[in-house]
């Protein structure tokens, strides 16, 4: 069956969301049709506010509303430790833990030279410019153990060498509860790299 135009103009948007195949894209285009006039209402009211009112915190580059997003107006963080992450997203991962309670700086990216990304391309001047200009005492570099993520670590790492700044980075290796023989061989060689005395 052909679906009218309209229809079928939503299953190609949702279409282009990331995971969202056909199928899927059909079941959510129908599932629309039954949905409340007000709720329909509200998500289209939502997709506009989106590209309206989101954009980037003029400090950590976090995703926000207005100047600076929530976590840099908060006076009870901890002013003086920076964790230094990928996107937005792994700021979200690490709030939902909740241990954490210094600041971010979002890079809006990794070093890739073979994909064309240079440090330049990503966050890393206005990362120097706060460290330069707020009392920053540690750096948690929280980048994926990726080749990309490596090397902008020891990129960062290298950088702040004289700046009487402690830069740790987060541990990887071995997850609680899984067979050695189901591990890959790069988390092996990271969690024998970053082992930790027990004794």
């Amino acid at each position: 069956m052909n679906y009218p135009s309209t229809i079928k103009n939503l299953i190609e948007c949702f279409k282009k969301l990331p995971g969202i195949g056909e199928k899927t894209a059909e079941r959510l285009a129908l599932s629309t049709l039954q949905m409340d006039d007000d709720i329909l209402k509200l998500f289209s009211t939502t997709l506009e506010d989106i590209k309206i009112k989101i954009s980037r915190c003029k400090k950590c580059n976090n995703l926000c509303e207005g100047e600076l997003c929530e976590i840099c107006k908060n006076k009870n963080r901890d002013n003086k430790t920076l964790c230094i992450v990928e996107d937005p997203k792994n700021v979200i991962v690490l709030e939902k833990v909740g241990t954490y309670n210094g600041l971010y700086h979002v890079l809006n990216g990794l070093i890739s030279p073979l994909d064309g990304i240079n440090p330049e391309d990503i966050n890393i001047t206005s990362l120097i410019d706060r460290i330069e200009n707020e009392e920053i005492k540690e750096i948690i570099l929280a980048l994926k153990p990726s080749i990309e993520g490596e090397t902008t670590s020891l990129y960062i790492s290298k950088l702040l060498e004289n700046k009487n700044i402690k830069v740790t980075k987060i541990a990887h290796g071995v997850p609680i509860g899984v067979d050695m023989e189901y591990i890959d061989t790069l988390t092996l060689e990271m969690a024998l790299e970053d082992r930790v005395s027990i004794s």
